[in-house]
This record gives structure tokens, sequence and C-alpha cells, in this order.
């Protein structure tokens, strides 16, 4: 009978030990480290999402419940006390290097995104993530509530979180926005939150497109109407200039406004963009595939831990939080090599009901419900003598 590690060490193999040395070299992340390593703390903040554990607690028992089976994780049993410590003062850049590592893998399976053309695109947003105010005091957010900001910006080829970044709650989305470089011909698309136009003739000057939902307020004149297409949720498709005083100012180039129907709700929206050749529903289309960063960051919040905390300084909640999307994208990695049609919820669920059972993982993926086996079909050992 072959036998296998358990599913949780077969999905550590696919973080090759040397790459995270590296980025644990390039962070000196173990210069005067006592009692446990950087491997030990990620395996135990990985079974922290895997396993859903709500404390340090539940996370060191877990783990010493599996006795033998630390030894093929490469790892050991360890102390709260030594836990806490690593995630209050090793650094996070390590994670955040290692999400990238694992980025890198990942983007090779990716699929494309659904539209015709060519262009990447990408989404962005930003999600609050509530704290204790009188705990986490370095998050101030408002007088009696603390809170961070987890930014995203999410590729439509196959929903990746493609970038990320981690602030108190007091600091704006554009704020990050505007530092960000996207190549020429990339197409974004994103809220209200995010309109900007001295941003806006920016990112026009680079060559980047972008689709997002104009403000009720927009004081604009009309330079050329166009014919909106028969038969789709397309009311009105205009090219207008800006008329404002400062919004004139800062962009001086055409704009053009769409209005389309949300079929869901019936409600007319305007939609505001630089592109001036896709064709109006196209601009519809993926100013409604925006939805998948919502999406993400409701998975995050639902399956992963990350609204809850282990630790209560800002060094122990990034490293929750890197390790949070790394393990996002380590079961978004697992869903692609599989022949199975896993939702990324049936897929949390049950690795987390697998983590240690000893089956081959590729297998178990590719066939998760197999058939049992009917005893009573087999013929009886002995038989009764007539």
């Amino acid at each position: 009978m072959i036998k296998f590690h358990s599913v949780f060490c077969q999905m550590l193999n696919l973080f090759l030990r040397y790459e995270f040395q590296k980025a644990v070299q390039e962070h000196d992340g173990e210069r005067h480290a006592r009692g446990i390593t950087c491997w030990d703390q990620f395996v135990a903040m990985l079974f922290c999402h895997l396993a859903k554990a709500k404390s340090l607690r539940e996370i060191i028992g877990g783990m010493a419940s599996q006795g033998t089976l630390l030894y093929h994780l490469g790892t050991k049993l360890m102390k709260r006390s030594s836990l806490a410590y690593a995630n209050a003062h090793r650094p996070w850049p390590i994670y955040q290097a290692v999400f990238y590592q694992l980025l890198a893998k990942c983007r090779p399976l990716q699929r494309g995104h659904k539209f015709r053309f060519k262009n990447k695109l990408l989404s962005i947003d930003a999600s609050v993530i509530d704290l204790c105010a009188s705990i986490f005091d370095w998050a101030q957010f408002r007088r009696t509530k603390g809170a961070v900001k987890l930014h995203l910006a999410l590729d439509h080829d196959g929903h990746l979180p493609s970038y990320a970044h981690i602030t108190t709650g007091k600091i704006h989305e554009l704020r990050i926005a505007r530092k960000l470089k996207w190549p020429a011909g990339t197409i974004l698309t994103f809220d209200r939150a995010f309109v900007d136009f001295s941003w806006f003739a920016a990112l026009i000057r680079h060559g980047v497109w972008f689709v997002t939902r104009a403000k009720e307020n927009l004081a604009y004149h009309v330079v050329e109407t166009l014919l909106p297409p028969l038969n789709r949720n397309i009311l009105a498709d205009e090219i207008i200039e800006l008329t404002g005083f400062y919004s004139a100012q800062k962009n001086p180039y055409y704009l053009r406004r769409i209005e389309a129907v949300d079929p869901q709700t019936n409600e007319a929206i305007v939609l505001l963009t630089n592109h001036l050749r896709f064709g109006a529903s196209t601009i519809s289309a993926i100013y409604k595939d925006r939805w998948q960063i919502e999406i993400l960051f409701r998975n995050l919040k639902q399956h992963l831990r990350i609204k809850t905390f282990v630790g209560t300084s800002a060094n122990a909640l990034h490293i929750q939080i890197w390790t949070a999307l790394i393990a996002y994208l380590l079961l978004w990695y697992l869903k692609m090599k599989s022949l199975f049609s896993w939702s990324l919820r049936n897929l949390f669920a049950l690795v987390r009901m697998n983590l240690f059972s000893r089956k081959n993982l590729w297998v178990w993926l590719n066939d998760p419900f197999p058939q049992p086996i009917d005893y009573s079909a087999q013929l009886p050992l002995f038989h009764a003598v007539t």
C-alpha cells in the first residue's frame, strides 16, 4: 500500500524552501532568532487560515494534536508565547515577498478574461477591516472605531489579486492609486471613490484606459452624440468635455459619458471613460465585471481569518493579512490545476476537512467524491458446511 504525506504537507511542498529562505535572508528575518524559525511561523499562520483557528491557543493546540505529522511539515511543536513574539517582531515584508513568489507561479495558469479585446483588464478597490480602537490603538479610524484598509488590484485574467497594500483606515484609496504605474494599454475599472480629474489626465497621458461611474454633479458640455446600440441596455452615448472651473483645468481631454440601465435593479447608471472606440455595451460590461473584486473581498473575509486577529500589533496584523492572501492564492492554484469543477467556497471547506488526511492531493482534487465500495457484493470468505 502506497503511503502519502498529509494534504497539508503536499500543499506546503508547492513552496520552494530556497525561495522562501531567500525572502527571509533579504529581510533579515531570523536575526537573533530564538525558538522558532520563519518557516515554523509560516506553517502555523497558514494552518490558522486553512483550519479557521480563532486564537493562538487553537493554532498551537490544533497543530500539537497531529503529533508526528508535524515532522513532515518541516516544523515542530511550539509555544504560544514563541508564536506571539514572532508575529510581533518578525518583519512582515517576508510574507509579502512569498505572496509575489506564489503569484508568479499562478500567472501561467491564467486563462484570460471573457472579453474579445486583448488589453489587460484590472479592477482596483479597497475594503475596510474593522478593529477595536481600544485594543488596536495604532489604527485609529474614527473616534470610537479602529480600522485598517486592504487595497487590492484584481487581474481579470483568472480573477487573481495581482497587487495588495495595507494601510490604516484613514488613508484614502485614491492616495494609493496615484502612486501605482500601469503599462500603456491597460484598462482600469473602479468605483466613484476614485474619481479625480487630475489623476484621470495622468492616466490619459500614460496611455491607460479607465471605466468608472460619474458623480451626479458632473458639469460637462456635449461635443458629439453617438448612436446607442439597438436592443441593449444603453440609453445615451456622448463625447463630452468638462466645464467645471477646476475640473476643466485638471483634465482638458475629451471623455465619454454613457448612460446604461442596470438589468438587476432597472436603474440608470452613468459611466465615464476615456475610451472613445469601444462599443457602449462593451464599456457597460467592463464596469459590470468590476463586481469580481467585491467577490474577492467577500471570499477573503468569509473563508480566511482577516476579521479577527491573533495579535494586536501592526506587524502581527500585517503578517496575518499577507498569509491570508497567500492561502487564497494557494487554493486558487489548486483549483486551476484540478480537473474537477471546484468552486472556491467548496474547496475552502473540503481542504479544511481533509487537511491532515494522508491521501494523494492531486488524485483527491480530481476526484473528491469517490464511489464507496459495495462490500455486500463480495463473496463470503467462509461457506457453511452441508
